[in-house]
């Protein structure tokens, strides 16, 4: 079991597990997004008290939170058991297009430039990843929702400002990748 576990999975199998979990909870009236998560821990945390638009039920939103627990326990145990160092591979384009850009041949998902203790200290590093995280926030609040909650669930809801909304994503990552990454780095 270990070994099938352990091999690559053909592409269109997460397609059907995407589908799937989408029938069954348009079905049981439910929405997909992780940004509503934030909202839910931070009624916890008693924003409710300050903020109206954390004053909600967040036991109504108790099943997302359990599906995001579930995310990260399933990522450490594919991380810690699963991965046996060998199936990450970067495209050989893409890792002409990173040195570039400064970046070594990535060894690991994340690039260390970007997402380590070294790069994190240094006012480049902690400015990209403070002024994005701010930015993916307030775009994820602003648009009513994050690209998975958008992508997935607003558009197998047929909503259209979820198309719109898409539409932009792909727009503003075309325009980080191709003009502003290439400036900042």
């Amino acid at each position: 079991m270990l070994h099938f576990l352990m091999q690559p999975w053909p592409w269109w199998f997460s397609g059907i597990i995407i589908a799937t979990v989408m029938f069954l909870m348009l079905f049981f009236g439910k929405t997909f997004g992780f940004s509503s998560n934030l909202r839910t821990i931070c009624t916890l945390a008693g924003a409710g008290k300050r903020v109206k638009f954390f004053d909600f039920d967040w036991k109504t939103q108790s099943w997302n939170l359990v599906f995001l627990v579930g995310a990260i326990i399933g990522g450490y145990l594919a991380n810690t058991f699963l991965n046996d160092g060998a199936s990450f591979q970067i495209a050989e384009s893409t890792a002409k297009d990173l040195a570039k850009l400064g970046f070594e041949k990535a060894h690991e998902i994340q690039p260390t430039e970007l997402f380590s203790w070294e790069a994190i200290f240094t006012l480049k590093g902690f400015s990209v990843l403070a002024i994005g995280g701010l930015l993916v926030g307030f775009g994820s609040r602003y648009a009513g929702g994050c690209t998975s909650g958008h992508a997935i669930s607003g558009i197998s809801n047929l909503q259209l400002p979820s198309l719109i909304a898409v539409i932009g994503f792909f727009i503003g990552g075309l325009l980080m990748t191709h003009f502003i990454f290439p400036l900042i780095f």
